[in-house]
């Protein structure tokens, strides 16, 4: 895993040992991703949620991003996280959490512009965890939610309403944007 572009371009990112800790984002699917929001990047601040490696936080950040918040559960990928910031030399413009994500959004006063949602795929908490992250977006922030293709999320949730998907294999890309802002 690299930086695809920005300040930090090429700097490679270093993954949780143990394929029971992280699953990371393809290259390919993030290149998508990033190619999809690359206007929408610039002063916006970022929630990372099941940040994993920190990738596509880190990505945004390289891209112009204000700021972002990382945030898991597990102290091998925050560890990751960290010395990837390091590494990057973006750890100014970063928070580094750890916290269960239900706990850490029930308690946050922060909004945000874009939210990446991907967590372990078994589990069963991205429905639950797009319900509470739609409450502390901004009025024109974006939601993106990494998921098998055999997971059903809903069109629409606190606003937000999908307005373009990927797929990448078994994988499936969502993205949200408010009701309001939806073209």
């Amino acid at each position: 895993m690299r930086v695809i572009t920005g300040s930090a371009r090429g700097i490679r990112l270093i993954t949780p040992e143990g394929t029971d800790v992280v699953r990371p984002t393809s290259e390919k699917a993030k290149e998508g991703v990033f190619s999809s929001i690359q206007f929408d990047i610039e002063g916006r601040r970022v929630l990372d949620l099941f940040a994993g490696s920190g990738q596509l936080g880190i990505e945004a950040l390289s891209r112009g991003a204000e700021s972002a918040v990382f945030v898991d559960m597990s102290d091998k990928s925050l560890q990751a996280v960290t010395k990837n910031l390091q590494n990057t030399s973006l750890s100014h413009k970063a928070k580094v959490v750890k916290s269960q994500y239900s706990l850490f959004l029930s308690r946050c006063t922060d909004k945000f512009d874009i939210a990446f949602l991907d967590p372990p795929y078994k589990a069963g908490l991205l429905n639950d965890s797009l319900t509470l992250v739609s409450k502390v977006m901004s009025d024109y922030g974006l939601i993106i939610c990494e998921h098998p293709a055999d997971a059903e999320l809903p069109r629409e949730v606190g606003g937000f309403c999908v307005y373009k998907t990927l797929k990448y294999g078994k994988i499936i890309i969502d993205f949200y944007k408010g009701a309001n802002d939806i073209e």
